[in-house]
């Protein structure tokens, strides 16, 4: 992570306290916005799925030239999705990436 502040969590990961939100971003707005975002130092992305912008998120993260654990990555399934077996992996498949920093009921 950059110098960036942080907050504790209970598990002991530090969260940043500001980050880029792609709530009513399209998608190639988010692509183009988390880069930028990125690129100017911001560590933490929100995104969800029924934003319909993963996919577009993963994208920024891998373009950016960045480790992906330089990345705070939080997303958001709404309950009856979360309830499917395999919501989380294709939560990741949409992000591309290994895992979820933080991952809420939205």
């Amino acid at each position: 992570m950059n110098a960036q502040e942080t907050i504790k969590l209970n598990n002991g990961v530090e969260m940043p306290m500001a980050g880029i939100g792609t709530f009513l971003l399209i998608p190639d707005e988010t692509e183009a916005s988390c880069l930028s975002a990125l690129a100017c130092g911001c560590r933490l992305i929100d995104t969800a799925n029924a934003y319909i912008n993963e996919r577009a998120v993963g994208r920024a993260m891998k373009k950016s030239g960045l480790k992906r654990e330089e990345i705070f990555l939080e997303t958001k399934l709404w309950p009856p999705f979360y309830e499917q077996p395999d919501a989380v992996e294709r939560t990741l498949d949409r992000l591309d990436t290994d895992y979820i920093d933080l991952l809420l009921i939205h």
